[in-house]
């Protein structure tokens, strides 16, 4: 590995994160989160690996190692849950997720004692809830969201159970996930090393098909049942959680049991009101006033304040702003009068096809799509630039347009052409 460069490692691997839709924002803190999680030669090492999902023989051509010791790094990276050891009908194959939802997370999904975790927790804190650039660029820095918003489907009416569809629903996702694991809840327990945590349930974080698998080889998940998972979800649901979970119609990879208080995407919908770190459901509730007898629970109870009391001389009534609601249902489940209801939005809530869709989607509209087209290997395997081809295919002609002007690619312009 002699032609590996000598400069800082950390930086390297910073800048090798930032390739990716869902960056890091570099600054002294980041650095020090990264020294935490990776020794320097695993930084070194990791900084050279492909975008996109790969197997041994090509971190071994990188790293110019055997193949036998590019699995044995390979293996040790992912007991760590730095990288995420996959398989397919090919075999194992390996990814370095994203920070967020992925690495940064994993660190803090079960306790351990290989890595400072209340350190971690203090940088964490640091990163996300004071400097903020994260958590910006994580939820506002494309149009096209990391995690969407499922509503609560005990509050659901008949007629509105004939309305949601299928990947809409949390249950779905788990009655056809091929594996499920649970974890510690990433977001209380980070809160929890800076004596910020509440008392909601701690493990109750859910994970999905190959993610979870890897999981839990490698022990950062327990592996669960669809019974256990959907008593969990309930547990969620009385506990008045938030369900976030991957922006993607099929193969979603995690939900997460949020609250107000500790989850960075509530805290963030919190201060930042109207502009939504996550896609709504595509519910939003409104309020039987003949029933209402403004108890004020709802207001009390809702994660992101997006019920207030509005008051018109001696009368004072609750409004809910529909420009900030996420539509999860969890005022519509603590109203003791049973008079607040869901109703579908007026707009169509668009969600991506898949991670691969989302992807190129957050790709485009953050101008880095060239970081997948060219990413390290990709033009050497067909299906991944099919797979990337196929998703750009399937946009709208707006964000088609933005991917050929991107591009500048003529073999990208005629393929447009051509399947319009």
């Amino acid at each position: 590995m002699s032609h590996i460069s000598a400069k800082n490692a950390y930086k390297s691997l910073e800048e090798r994160l930032n390739k990716f839709p869902q960056g890091v924002p570099p600054s002294k803190t980041l650095y020090d989160i990264l020294k935490v999680l990776f020794t320097e030669r695993e930084a070194t090492l990791v900084a050279q690996l492909p975008i996109r999902p790969f197997r041994v023989k090509t971190a071994a051509k990188i790293w110019s190692v055997s193949d036998s010791e590019a699995l044995k790094i390979l293996d040790s990276l992912a007991a760590k849950a730095i990288l995420l050891d996959l398989e397919d009908d090919k075999g194992k194959k390996y990814i370095l997720p994203p920070p967020m939802a992925g690495f940064f997370e994993f660190a803090l999904m079960r306790t351990r004692n290989d890595i400072d975790q209340k350190l971690l927790g203090e940088l964490y804190y640091q990163y996300m809830n004071v400097e903020e650039d994260f958590i910006k660029d994580l939820f506002y820095s494309a149009e096209t969201k990391l995690g969407r918003v499922y509503v609560q489907e005990e509050v659901l009416t008949n007629d509105d159970e004939i309305t949601i569809l299928d990947y809409e629903r949390a249950t779905h996702i788990i009655e056809t996930a091929s594996h499920i694991g649970v974890s510690m809840c990433y977001c209380r327990h980070k809160m929890e090393h800076v004596g910020k945590a509440c008392d909601a349930p701690m493990d109750i974080c859910m994970t999905f098909n190959n993610t979870a698998n890897s999981l839990i080889k490698n022990n950062f998940a327990r592996r669960i049942d669809v019974s256990e998972c959907k008593e969990l979800l309930h547990q969620a649901y009385e506990s008045n959680l938030v369900q976030c979970g991957e922006n993607v119609q099929k193969g979603v990879n995690f939900i997460c049991n949020c609250c107000g208080c500790c989850c960075e995407a509530l805290v963030a919908a919190r201060e930042y009101g109207s502009l939504q770190p996550v896609a709504t459901s595509s519910f939003i509730p409104y309020i039987d006033y003949d029933e209402c007898i403004n108890c004020k629970k709802c207001l009390n109870t809702c994660p992101i304040y997006s019920i207030v009391e509005v008051k018109d001389k001696d009368k004072t009534t609750i409004k809910i702003d529909e420009d900030i609601c996420l539509g999860c249902g969890v005022c519509a489940r603590s109203c003791p009068k049973k008079c607040i209801h869901l109703k579908k939005r007026k707009e169509k809530i668009i969600t991506p096809a898949s991670s691969a869709h989302r992807v190129v989607l957050m790709a485009i509209e953050k101008g880095q799509l060239q970081n997948l087209i060219f990413d390290k290997g990709a033009l050497h395997s067909h299906r991944a630039m099919a797979s990337i081809l196929s998703s750009i295919l399937k946009l709208s002609p707006i964000h088609k347009a933005m991917a050929s002007d991107q591009m500048k690619s003529i073999y990208l312009d005629r393929l447009l052409r051509v399947k319009k």
